[in-house]
């Protein structure tokens, strides 16, 4: 069954099929939600609320106006915006998925970089930084971030492109302290 079938058996009353449409999508907006706010505690709460709003407002969803995948990833969207205004996000917190892959020899190394990467990301926009995951880390086309924003494309492009720069100057900046730290080391 498709998404919109699905849909058709929640709203006429099989509320158990809201499971399918759940697991379907849980991947994609957790993905989503962890690359905006990085905190493991406030991803679940934050995802449980996206599912939650999707589920009391799917009589709401037009699919001629936009995929299933594309409304719950807005939903996704206008609920970490919301959470991001009110809590500053704290740089350098890493999930667990982030550690469990670190050996005890480059976990110093590693969490160093991911606490770079962190602030970068903390350094951006709001809007780069949904623009840069929903296309770069998510894979969603820009036309569709473009409608899910309700912003023309050309702006999506110019957000994704200044996000990507950011990023360079700031893996730049990472790989020169590295350098410099190497060679004073070895002074």
């Amino acid at each position: 069954m498709n998404d919109e079938q699905i849909i058709e058996q929640v709203l006429d009353g099989n509320i158990e099929a809201f499971r399918w449409l759940v697991e379907r999508h849980e991947h994609s907006v957790f993905g989503f939600i962890r690359e905006m706010v990085r905190n493991l505690s406030d991803v679940e709460d934050l995802a449980q609320d996206v599912f939650l709003a999707a589920f009391k407002n799917l009589s709401s969803f037009d699919g001629r106006r936009a995929k299933f995948s594309t409304w719950l990833l807005t939903i996704a969207h206008n609920r970490c915006c919301n959470h991001l205004k009110r809590l500053r996000p704290k740089s350098g917190e890493m999930t667990d998925a982030m550690c469990s892959l670190a050996s005890p020899d480059t976990e110093a190394a590693q969490r160093e970089m991911w606490k770079q990467l962190d602030e970068a990301l903390d350094k951006m926009t709001i809007e780069q930084r949904t623009a840069f995951v929903l296309s770069e880390i998510q894979q969603i086309p820009l036309a569709e971030i473009a409608a899910m924003e309700g912003i023309p494309l050309g702006t999506v492009k110019s957000r994704v492109s200044r996000a990507k720069e950011h990023l360079k100057r700031a893996l730049s900046a990472m790989h020169l302290n590295e350098t410099n730290r190497i060679e004073n080391h070895h002074l």
